[in-house]
């Protein structure tokens, strides 16, 4: 799971669903993205507690290309039903994900193996 692969993936993802919005004309709301925000952090804390079985599907070329064709795909489809909420929790959680990489890659955030250890 390096943070360059998954920066690239998630930068093309976003681009993707800045693009699908301004095709739809759609306005982000504030609300939504928060709530995309709080997800990808709930999800990268359930993935902190074995990212090695994360890492055993992710690390796979298939599941990631195929991860990023469902998420432009699904997103696609959410603009043209429910265009704000759906761009806007797309959005919310890829930018929290890019700032999670960054925080990663610079030390700021420790590697996931160490989030759930404990010193007993």
């Amino acid at each position: 799971m390096g943070t360059r692969t998954d920066g690239i993936l998630a930068g093309i993802a976003l681009a993707a669903f800045l693009g699908l919005a301004i095709l739809a004309n759609a306005s982000l709301s504030l609300r939504f993205l928060l709530v995309g925000g709080i997800a990808t952090i709930t999800f990268e804390l359930l993935a902190a507690r074995d990212p090695s079985l994360v890492r055993y599907y992710w690390e796979r070329r298939t599941v990631q290309l195929a991860s990023l064709a469902v998420a432009i795909s699904g997103a696609a489809i959410g603009a043209r039903i429910a265009p704000v909420p759906v761009l806007s929790l797309c959005c919310g959680a890829t930018i929290t994900y890019l700032v999670f990489l960054a925080l990663l890659r610079t030390g700021v955030v420790p590697p996931l193996e160490t989030w759930w250890e404990s010193d007993a």
